[in-house]
Order: structure tokens, then sequence, then C-alpha cells
């Protein structure tokens, strides 16, 4: 089995006296792809938001190779800058063209060289599909177009993993594909990854492992082909199920 990347131990949060997050534990190995799959509220966004330490967590603990992540500690920076994270809603800078979207972080918190950054950039646009964008501003973009950008500005930063928070939630049906393919093509290349979403063939396609989420706590942890075929859960079961009944009223309307 790959190495241990990330691991996650008795990780409690909460919200005044809402308990989000309870007692979640698991391990992701260099190059594994997790996707979170759960009811909207389950705690899914907030997990990881909590991994990045963007929220401070009331009981557990968080490691990527053995560095513990701890909100508000002195060396939280260069800890976030091995974890990348792409957002749902891009956070692109409005005043900057996607060149300098990008480059942006690489030169100024890991003081790295212009015209290096500027060339893995270009080379990751071309893979992305949009080299011919990279003087084009966020305004000039599709949701789709500005979700690549953002993920090969993550990408610059030579993350050991990545979070994705449905990021294809916001999409247009028609730019959610392109999305998809770029990640599609990061598992490819053993990039590893935590997905949330509610693609669930997507999920099935891309994932290693599927986290299924309840009220906070991890009810189902599956291959991919156990949790979707036969999970072991009655309320996976009816999770299921509502996408089941989705896809047939669009096959019947079709």
């Amino acid at each position: 089995m790959a190495e241990e990347l990330l691991k996650i131990e008795h990780l409690t949060k909460r919200f005044d006296d809402n308990t989000v997050l309870d007692d979640i534990s698991f391990t992701v190995h260099k190059g594994e792809v997790i996707v979170v799959v759960g009811p909207s509220g389950c705690g899914k966004s907030t997990m990881l938001r909590c991994i990045n330490a963007l929220e401070p967590i009331q009981g557990g603990k968080i490691t990527i190779n053995g560095d513990e992540i701890v909100y508000g500690s002195k060396n939280l920076s260069s800890l976030r800058q091995r974890i990348g994270m792409v957002f749902q809603s891009y956070d692109l800078f409005p005043h900057l063209n996607v060149l300098d979207n990008i480059l942006l972080a690489p030169t100024k918190a890991q003081k790295r060289k212009k015209d290096e950054v500027t060339k893995e950039a270009m080379e990751l646009l071309k893979r992305v599909g949009l080299e011919d964008k990279a003087k084009s501003y966020p305004r000039q973009l599709s949701g789709g177009q500005k979700q690549r950008v953002a993920i090969v500005r993550a990408l610059c930063m030579h993350p050991e993993m990545m979070l994705f928070d449905e990021v294809t939630a916001a999409l247009d049906p028609e730019m959610v594909r392109e999305v998809l393919d770029v990640m599609l093509g990061l598992a490819k290349r053993g990039m590893t990854m935590i997905i949330v979403t509610h693609e669930m063939q997507f999920a099935k396609a891309i994932a290693d492992r599927v986290l299924f989420l309840e009220n906070g706590k991890i009810i189902e942890d599956a291959d991919p082909d156990t949790f979707f075929e036969n999970p072991k859960t009655e309320r996976a079961k009816q999770f299921l199920n509502i996408f089941s009944f989705e896809r047939s009223k669009e096959n019947e309307e079709i």
C-alpha cells in the first residue's frame, strides 16, 4: 500500500451547540482519490475546511506526513501550501488577468522566480485547454473556464494533495464535463485528492474510496463498486435511490 499522507483522528467540529463533525477518523494514502458524498448539511464542506485549517476544531488531530495542522499556528501558512483547495466560487481576483491570478501566490508566498512560474503556468493552462486565455480577465471567462483556472492556480503551488469542494455545483451542465475531465486527468497522474461532489457517476468513475457522511459521521467507507452496487446501510441505499430516480425521470423526459 502507498505511504500514508493525511491522517484524521477523532475530528470533532462544533458551531456553538451544533456538532457538525462527530468523532471522524480516516487515512488518505499518497495517490489515493477519496470522494465524499452525503446529504446537504452533513458536514462534507466543513470537513474540507477543517483539513485546511480554515476552521478551528474542537477535538481530534489532523496531520499531513506527520506534521500536525493546527488552526492559528505559526507554521500554518507553509502547511497550507502543501494542500491545494478549490472552491465552487472560483475566488479569482477580478482585476488580474488569468496568468497574474496564477502567478500571485507562487511568486509572493513561495518567493519563486516569475519566469519559472510563468513557464509552468502556461504548460498547465495548455493542459486544461486555456493557453489562449492567459491574458483574459475573469469576467471574460465562462464558469467552467474560471474553475479550470482555479485548479491551475492551486497546482502551481505544488501541493501534496488537493481538496475539491463541490467545484461543479455552480456550473451549467455543459460546463461540468470540462472541469471533471481535468480532475480525472489529475487522478491519472497520481494526484492525491479528496473530492466533495453530488456528481454520482463521476464519483464512481474517479474514486478509490467513497466516504458517506450522515449527521457529521462517516457511516460508510467503501470502494466505489461496493458503495454504489451494494451499500451496507439503509440510509446510503435511500440516498442513492434518489439519484436513480432522477436519472429515470430524465430518461422519461427524453
